[in-house]
């Protein structure tokens, strides 16, 4: 973009902290992504994993317990010490302002797109007033109904639950796919134009393999999905989401620990105490 004396603005710059195993960082990768040259940041591997014994085998898999370590820059910029964690850094300085740190995976990708200054089919979230409101509502809608299941499926105990759990991510599949069919359009918003409720969904949606390995589960071929397969054919092919995906079978390692119960997360505690992942409690899951 360029300015009345004819020099062209820097991009903003962040820091990045994120994770690259976490689908809700995925987010925020994503917008990222999506607006390469219009925004600039460095990626700082900021949340990992350590083991420690578990002596007394309360995970019941005779692993030991799993923990996320978190970095200090993570646990001074961002209250609940979580990734994504967006910290702007001044252009002139180079000084990065933990005091304006952004966090929260649906929020990064809205903070992000704003301060890209895109406009048109480039924004994530549109310029037309109602589009802006659906997308806003459709993107929680799926953040709870599609991707907050996904853990229910892994960590519970239970067969029966585990399959509950796996039939409510399916029906919220089913109704995100009556949208995308309500429109001549391969993404949530009409003309093929990516958004928000595209990247909540995105990071689950390409982890959704991980089922067949560990619980048996695939995503049904059916009428009522079909809508959804055919958004999933499409942004998987996208450029900027392709360059994001991490290796299959690296992941694959990674999750076992949702999968065996050895992991102790906020997330995995989260279900484990029987709420859904977006219900999350800094206090009450903590570890």
């Amino acid at each position: 973009m360029a300015t009345s004396a004819g020099i062209r603005k820097a991009a903003p710059k962040f820091r990045y902290l994120s994770a690259w195993f976490c689908p809700y960082a995925h987010r925020a990768t994503l917008a990222l992504e999506h607006h390469t040259g219009r925004v600039d940041y460095e990626w700082v591997e900021a949340l990992g994993w350590e083991q420690r014994d578990d002596k007394e085998n309360v995970t019941g898999s005779g692993h030991e317990w799993w923990y996320h370590w978190k970095a200090d820059e993570l646990k001074r910029s961002n209250p609940g010490a979580l990734v994504p964690t967006l910290i702007p850094v001044d252009a002139e300085t180079g000084a990065a302002d933990e005091s304006k740190s952004v966090y929260e995976s649906l929020v990064t990708i809205d903070y992000i797109d704003q301060v890209s200054e895109a406009t048109g089919a480039d924004r994530l979230v549109s310029e037309d007033p109602f589009w802006a409101a659906r997308t806003r509502i459709w993107a929680d809608k799926v953040n709870r109904e599609c991707c907050s299941p996904y853990y229910g499926v892994l960590v519970r105990k239970d067969p029966q639950e585990r399959m509950d759990h796996f039939q409510e991510l399916v029906q919220g599949l089913e109704r995100f796919a009556t949208e995308i069919d309500a429109k001549d359009s391969s993404t949530f918003l009409p003309n093929n134009q990516l958004s928000n409720v595209d990247l909540a969904l995105i990071p689950w949606a390409y982890r959704f393999y991980v089922f067949e390995e560990y619980r048996g589960y695939t995503i049904p071929q059916t009428k009522e999905l079909e809508g959804y397969h055919r958004w999933y054919d499409h942004v998987m092919n996208l450029d900027s989401v392709k360059r994001t995906l991490p290796d299959k079978d690296r992941y694959l390692d990674h999750i076992r620990k949702y999968a065996d119960g050895s992991a102790r997360s906020k997330v995995a505690n989260a279900v484990r105490r029987g709420v859904a992942a977006h219900e999350l409690d800094d206090e009450k899951d903590d570890y």
